[in-house]
């Protein structure tokens, strides 16, 4: 009864086995799926199309202009040190507000206290503690911006600091939306070339992908902010120029 048993178990393992073995090829491994008579691969429409990149550029004249200024000042005692930037800073920031300066138009971008050592006989020595306080302005008088400048500088005497200035548009929308419709129109253009190039009929967008867009970066106008700033002419001079605001798209085009 047992010996039948048995055999009967062997039996049913090599059915398995061969069932097991039928299903792969000729070397154990899984036998690639047919496809079905006549059938055909489906590719995303993401590949493919005509892929083009279009650009838009809007030269704007800034109305607003953003200038770093504050004040540094450097004694041998923390207190005196404070106490000196302190009093530069409120002469500064009353003369900001006789501009006409709004407060939400002046930011707190920076404020330190840190010792100032030096090396002397092998031996690192402290020679007094530095503060440092400094803020954005937005300037919107862009007439003003030399003479505000200068009434800075006087306020604040040598503990002045001006790290940069930049220009900026207040409400750059409408320009975006020039920019916007130059890039799309700049792909179109590069699409058209190239189903012509490639003799098929060009169709419409089937996506579209707006890139960043791109305004150059402030540029100093004063540097060497560790060093006492000298006394300007009358009226410094400042030229806004003009600035570039530029928009790039992404765009596929169908093939008809």
């Amino acid at each position: 009864m047992k010996r039948n048993l048995l055999l009967a178990g062997l039996l049913a393992l090599v059915v398995i086995t061969v069932g097991a073995i039928g299903c792969y090829g000729d070397f154990g491994f899984p036998e690639t799926p047919q496809l079905p008579e006549g059938g055909n691969t489906i590719l995303s429409s993401q590949n493919t199309g005509i892929w083009v990149s279009g650009e838009g550029k809007v030269s704007v004249v800034p109305d607003v202009a953003i200038l770093s200024l504050g004040v540094e000042t450097q004694a041998k005692t923390v207190s005196e040190a404070q106490q000196q930037a302190a009093e530069s800073m409120e002469a500064v920031m009353a003369v900001l507000d006789s501009y006409g300066i709004a407060e939400k138009d002046i930011q707190t971008r920076y404020f330190s206290i840190y010792p100032v050592k030096r090396w002397q006989n092998d031996e690192e020595i402290l020679i007094g503690y530095r503060v440092s306080n400094m803020v954005t302005v937005k300037i919107r008088e862009m007439d003003n911006i030399g003479v505000i400048i200068d009434a800075v500088v006087e306020a604040g005497g040598d503990y002045t600091r001006i790290n940069s200035i930049s220009f900026t548009v207040d409400d750059p929308t409408d320009y975006y939306e020039d920019a916007r419709e130059m890039a799309m129109e700049d792909a179109k253009e590069k699409a058209k070339q190239l189903a012509k190039l490639a003799k098929v009929d060009l169709g419409k967008p089937i996506y579209i992908n707006e890139g960043g867009i791109y305004v150059p970066a402030p540029y100093d106008f004063y540097r060497g902010a560790a060093e006492a700033m000298p006394a300007p002419a009358p009226t410094t001079p400042i030229s806004p120029g003009e600035t570039e605001i530029r928009l790039t798209v992404q765009v596929v085009y169908s093939i008809e």
